[in-house]
């Protein structure tokens, strides 16, 4: 293992365990390049915190002072598990494929707590005027047509991204295919709106089209596919022509559909297969959401529930 070295700008240089194990995250645990991004970044902080020590010298005591340094740094607890669960892979590849070291110093290291924060989601009647907001322009009907799979289905950004033409969304059967995290495949519905808005689009696609045989669904102006990034900013563009005083995110139009459909059906187990969760912990989420329109479901419905 190496000791941090500097390059002629005075910045760290990455160890030379970073990029095979990236590598091995790319090609074994097929890691989204989003995830991969994360992980490199996080890795790179415990280079930094080793200050030229090796990460296979480094005891649990060390972690723990690594864990305290970054919270006095104000980075938060989701954001440090985040970081200890990159930190504990890596230990658990050096193990297991490099065989430099026998016990795993950052397991039983644990994040500091913080307090729950639940996703934001739109109300049904933010929804309804986000989707319905006015715009006939080519690029309004392509837009309009993301941000409707995006809540018809509940799609992540990546999953609607690499949307192709031609594969993945069946206008037949009114379902959509997607590709989500560790290569998982899932399939959801597509409701008649998001399958319009698509049709919509699929009409003036053509015209931006330049390269023979460019598969993306969704292009942008020169015709290329459309990044996460782009399509984030779009969004955001969109929610703010249309004055609803919020920021609005792909996620939160993800967080609005669970929290919709749980609300509407009742039905957990469903909403997870539809989000594609692999834990049943990451829908519950959605239970906590929005109490009162628990409580006006209970005022309406429950035959005691009125006071006299």
């Amino acid at each position: 293992m190496d000791a941090p070295r500097e390059d002629e700008s005075g910045a760290l240089e990455p160890p030379e365990w970073l990029a095979p194990y990236l590598d091995y995250l790319a090609s074994q645990r097929r890691a989204a390049p989003l995830t991969l991004e994360n992980y490199r970044r996080d890795l790179q902080r415990l280079h930094a915190l080793c200050d030229g020590r090796s990460p296979v010298d480094l005891t649990a005591h060390d972690i723990r002072r690594f864990v305290a340094r970054l919270h006095g740094q104000g980075l938060g607890g989701r954001s440090i598990a985040r970081v200890l669960s990159a930190w504990r892979g890596l230990y658990r590849w050096l193990i297991r494929h490099r065989r430099v070291l026998q016990v795993n110093p950052v397991e039983g290291v644990r994040a500091p707590k913080s307090p729950q924060r639940l996703p934001k989601a739109l109300s049904p009647d933010q929804a309804q005027a986000l989707l319905d907001a006015p715009g006939e322009e080519p690029l309004d009907v392509r837009d309009r047509a993301m941000f409707e799979l995006f809540y018809s289905s509940g799609l992540r950004l990546a999953e609607l991204a690499a949307l192709d033409i031609g594969g993945g969304l069946d206008p037949v059967e009114s379902m959509v295919t997607v590709r989500g995290k560790r290569n998982k495949m899932r399939t959801v519905p597509v409701g008649k709106p998001a399958l319009a808005a698509v049709q919509a689009w699929l009409a003036e696609r053509a015209a931006f089209v330049l390269a023979e045989g460019e598969a993306a669904l969704f292009v942008t102006r020169s015709g290329g596919r459309m990044s996460p990034g782009a399509i984030r900013s779009r969004l955001a563009a969109w929610a703010q022509k249309c004055g609803l005083g919020v920021h609005v995110h792909p996620h939160m139009l993800r967080h609005s559909f669970a929290s919709h459909l749980l609300q509407s059906s009742g039905d957990l187990r469903a909403v997870q297969e539809l989000l594609g969760h692999a834990s049943i912990r990451s829908t519950q989420v959605y239970t906590h959401l929005d109490f009162q329109h628990l409580a006006k479901v209970y005022d309406a419905a429950h035959p005691r529930a009125k006071r006299r």
